[in-house]
C-alpha cells in the first residue's frame, strides 16, 4: 500500500540574478569563517594523531578526500601561537561577502617559528 503526503512551507527568493538563476534568500544569516572551521579541524586532526588513531598526514588526507599538500596547509595552523589559534577560532561571523581573514593570509604567519613575530604579524592582519 502506498500513501502520499504533502509538505507545505514558504520559501523566499531574492531578486533574480543576471544569469536568471534563483537563489534562496538567507536574510541576515551569518556563517562561521572558513579559517575558523579549518582551525577547529586542525585541532581535531592533531588530537587524532596524538592518540595514534591516525599516524600520517597522508592517511588523514585520504580520509578527508583532500591532497596531502592541502592537509599539510591545514595542519600548519597548529604551529601558530595558542592565543592566535584561539582568536582564529572565535573570529566574528561573516554576514555578507568574503571572509575578512583567509587561509592565504595566515599561512605566512604560521611559517614563522618565533611566536612574538607571529603575534606582531597577526596584529597587523587582524580586523
Amino acid at each position: 500500500m502506498t500513501s502520499f503526503f504533502s509538505i507545505e512551507c514558504s520559501v523566499n527568493f531574492s531578486e533574480r540574478r543576471r544569469d536568471s538563476r534563483r537563489r534562496l534568500d538567507q536574510g541576515n544569516a551569518a556563517r562561521v569563517p572558513r579559517v575558523s572551521r579549518l582551525m577547529a579541524l586542525a585541532i581535531r586532526f592533531g588530537d587524532l594523531m596524538r592518540s595514534d588513531e591516525v599516524t600520517t598526514y597522508a592517511e588523514l588526507a585520504r580520509l578527508g578526500r583532500v591532497t596531502r599538500a592541502r592537509m599539510t596547509q591545514v595542519m600548519s595552523l597548529l604551529s601558530l601561537a595558542s592565543d592566535i589559534q584561539e582568536e582564529i577560532l572565535f573570529l566574528p561571523p561573516t554576514r555578507k561577502g568574503r571572509d575578512r581573514v583567509q587561509l592565504r593570509h595566515i599561512l605566512p604567519i604560521a611559517a614563522l617559528s618565533d611566536w612574538r613575530e607571529q603575534r606582531v604579524r597577526w596584529k597587523s592582519l587582524s580586523p
